[in-house]
């Protein structure tokens, strides 16, 4: 298994060292275009971009009008942002154009290779959507590049969170040559745009082309992620209420267990029973038994009330601040505003802490990332590790993954990974290392999966 591995890398490398070779070629080619391009002042160098498209009109290649194109973005790069870009970013660029994956060391400008792929894929006539990981580097790199498209004929647009989700600026982002947004923005009005009664208020255009970046942490780490929207459901506040109070009144290990692994808590026979009891005395049993078909609706309310009194603890699970239910992510601790556990577990909670429960909802629209970003004709992406998941690249998107080398010698160490015997010989280890780099004046970024582990090694720190 070991060899089969190692002859997959190998051939896999090869192929990447060939293309590499390839693309340098071309790279090589663009600079022979530069001197005579900075020759043309700025009418004559947007000039250029009516002139690629006659060309691709009359029945050239995009790939026969590449190396002149990126040498041109180049040129409009260098006397508007102050930046040229390096061969391997023309590199990096020709990947991107392909529909690939280009994998390129963290600070190697990959903001600016993206300009090259999109510039080309617009000579195409085809819209081009930019995607990053949040509403500040959309905007930041919508006016960082921007003056790159626009001295060159084309319009740039950007999507924010705030903007009004029907309204005209929004479709007017989307009607600009390049648009810059996040991957929620472009999933969530792909799902309104299909719900909307008149066509005319669809905000986005067809999917042509998609430059992701950090595309392993969009396509893999959360391709799974749904988006929905939800409208407002039949109110039944009370009902939670009362199975709150009842299965307070529950005993843990002789009503109810608990399987830690699963997260998931279960009634006894005996549990059973005294819940029969009691919902019988509340006037809420059609039938004798709990899971008689008439009472199918009562099913929901326990589940999500046991796992509620039984699974979800406060000031760990969950926050409770200003009359209102909060959820504290597991991972990172912080407060996750606005989202809400599904499937009537918030409410319960809300049920749990007496509070005011907020009208439950259902689902209108949905769509994962993965089976979004599916939609467009061409896909391609960027971001600093992506070699590692290529095979789910390829599986998942037929995506090609490349390494770009660097344009000069990293220098930046790169440590193996350490293994530890247990997690106490871990921190201990981790420990000593911050106070070596604490006392040489460098600041320290410690990730932990959890806010116990933060609290733990804070404590050891502390103790030092």
């Amino acid at each position: 298994m070991l060899d089969k591995v190692k002859g997959i890398l190998v051939k896999r490398f090869a192929r990447n060292e060939r293309l590499i070779q390839a693309y340098s070629v071309i790279a090589q080619q663009a600079g022979e275009f530069e001197e005579r391009i900075k020759k043309l002042d700025d009418e004559a160098l947007k000039a250029k971009t009516a002139e690629f498209k006659a060309a691709l009109k009359a029945g050239r290649r995009p790939e026969d009008i590449l190396p002149e194109a990126f040498a041109v973005v180049r040129e409009a790069a260098r006397r508007n942002v102050d930046m040229r870009h390096f061969d391997v970013q023309l590199i990096g660029g020709n990947v991107l154009y392909e529909g690939k994956i280009a994998e390129m060391v963290t600070g190697e400008g990959k903001t600016l290779v993206a300009t090259l792929a999109a510039y080309l894929v617009h000579l195409t006539g085809r819209k081009v959507h930019i995607v990053t990981v949040n509403d500040y580097l959309a905007k930041r790199d919508a006016e960082w590049m921007g003056p790159i498209y626009q001295v060159l004929g084309l319009t740039v647009g950007a999507i924010q969170a705030d903007m009004d989700t029907s309204g005209d600026e929004r479709i007017g982002q989307y009607a600009c040559d390049i648009t810059y947004g996040t991957n929620n923005e472009f999933g969530f009005d792909y799902l309104r745009d299909n719900m909307v009664l008149d066509l005319s208020r669809c905000v986005q255009r067809p999917l042509n082309y998609a430059i992701v970046d950090e595309v392993d942490n969009i396509l893999i780490d959360e391709a799974r992620t749904p988006l929905i929207i939800s409208g407002p459901a039949e109110e039944a506040a009370q009902r939670y209420y009362t199975f709150a109070h009842l299965v307070s009144r529950l005993a843990k290990d002789e009503d109810y267990t608990i399987d830690e692994r699963t997260r998931t808590a279960s009634l006894t026979d005996i549990g059973m029973t005294n819940m029969e009891k009691m919902l019988k005395k509340e006037g809420l049993l059609k039938a004798p038994s709990l899971y008689d078909p008439s009472n199918h609706f009562l099913t929901q309310y326990l589940e999500s009330a046991l796992k509620a009194r039984a699974l979800f603890k406060r000031d760990r699970d969950y926050v409770v601040k200003n009359e209102q239910v909060i959820i504290v992510d597991e991972f990172t601790g912080r407060l996750m505003l606005g989202r809400r556990y599904s499937e009537g577990l918030h409410q319960a909670i809300e049920a749990k802490e007496r509070v005011k429960i907020q009208r439950e909802s259902v689902t209108l629209a949905t769509i994962t990332f993965q089976n979004y970003f599916r939609l467009y004709q061409k896909l391609a992406g960027m971001t600093g590790t992506a070699a590692t998941e290529a095979e789910e690249f390829h599986k998942i998107y037929k995506l090609e993954v490349m390494v770009i080398p660097t344009n000069k010698p990293l220098v930046r160490t790169e440590h193996p990974d350490q293994v530890y015997k247990d997690e106490k010989a871990k921190f201990e280890a981790v420990s000593r290392e911050i106070e070596q780099l604490h006392a040489q004046g460098r600041p320290v970024l410690i990730g932990t999966v959890s806010i116990e582990k933060s609290e733990n090694l804070s404590d050891l720190l502390r103790r030092k």
